[in-house]
């Protein structure tokens, strides 16, 4: 559904449809023969009486960040996840909600897997880990492996819940985890949170052109509903691991059923031999990149890069313990840049 002149029209409508909103919608002589016509002639008319509470709430909300993927498995829950933690130490005031009704992930790469959501006086209360508020759906499931199986309807109605009914407080930063594609979800945020002022999206995608064909059209999307893309974020992008974190094998031979363990012999020779190699990071390339990647792919579509986020096992690790990647040094080479791309975003003076 696009949104454009403040107009609702299907992609599949009739020419000259009147729009989704208007008295006329399902009545008119150009409804006829439309396949939204019996859904548009029933549907409520006007303003939505719920915008105004999610307004309510929402204007204690400095910034709102939208973070999109084009592809399931890019990373982009990571990043969603890791930028909370950052801002968070930071000392703004975080929230981070999941809207991936179908799949959210977000509770357990914060570490609150098994927590639920409390109720008072002043709405639903959000779970907090290191200050800050994680709302999704995943708190609300009484079994962590029951499938979400909801129609539209449903997943746009809890959408506007956790906007309308949870008590935020005032936060520097809501951190909006969307999930992949452009579908229901997407045209439900945008909607309901569009007129309190969305401060842009970041993208999240990996280098090779099986995914960055899914990122046009992210791109596109929020072009045509009105949402500036703040950039686009290449995550695993290329492998950087230490040499001591390898594991090293002999491959097989002559049908051997399994590879020889050879790791401490090599660690045995670089110690002896050359610990100064210990340090060393290795870097290979994961997905082709040959065609420039999603650097390219910004400056031919008019969009902001914000940078390159390596594939390291380390950061993987934190976010499957639900830890964040800058407690320490044990996530250097990703940290790193991670926090280059955090404080790039910060200057951008839409969220300046």
């Amino acid at each position: 559904m696009e949104n454009g002149n403040h107009k609702q029209v299907p992609e599949d409508a009739n020419e000259h449809c009147p729009g989704t909103q208007s008295e006329d919608a399902g009545k008119s002589d150009a409804c006829a023969g439309c396949p939204n016509q019996e859904a548009c002639a029933s549907a409520p008319k006007g303003p939505d009486p719920d915008l105004v509470a999610i307004a309510e709430r929402m204007a204690a909300v400095k910034h709102k960040i939208l973070i999109l993927s084009g592809k399931g498995g890019v990373g982009k829950s990571t990043f969603s996840a890791q930028l909370s933690f950052a801002l968070a130490d930071m000392d703004f005031q975080v929230g981070l909600l999941d809207i991936d009704i179908c799949g959210p992930s977000i509770p357990k790469m914060l570490g609150l897997e098994g927590q639920e959501i409390h109720q008072s006086n002043l709405g639903w209360s959000p779970v907090y880990v290191d200050s800050i508020g994680v709302m999704s759906i995943g708190f609300m499931l009484p079994d962590p492996d029951d499938a979400v199986i909801w129609r539209g309807p449903r997943k746009n109605g809890i959408i506007k819940q956790f906007l309308k009914d949870v008590y935020w407080g005032e936060l520097d930063f809501l951190v909006v985890d969307a999930p992949p594609g452009t579908s229901d979800e997407h045209i439900s945020i945008v909607q309901f949170l569009k007129e309190t002022g969305i401060d842009g999206a970041i993208i999240v995608t990996t280098p090779q052109q099986v995914s960055l064909i899914d990122v046009r059209k992210e791109v596109s999307f929020c072009k045509k509903v009105g949402i500036r893309v703040l950039g686009v974020v290449e995550n695993m992008s290329g492998l950087r691991q230490s040499l001591s974190d390898f594991k090293y094998v002999k491959p097989l031979k002559n049908g051997g059923e399994e590879e020889e363990d050879v790791t401490e012999r090599v660690m045995a020779v670089l110690r002896e031999k050359a610990p100064e190699l210990l340090d060393v990071v290795a870097c290979s390339e994961v997905f082709d990149s040959s065609r420039g990647g999603a650097a390219r792919m910004c400056v031919e579509m008019g969009v902001p890069f914000l940078g390159k986020v390596p594939l390291d096992p380390k950061l993987c690790k934190a976010a499957e313990e639900g830890r964040s990647c800058f407690a320490g040094d044990e996530c250097r080479v990703s940290a790193s840049a991670l926090s280059a791309i955090i404080s790039k975003l910060l200057k951008n003076d839409t969220i300046a």
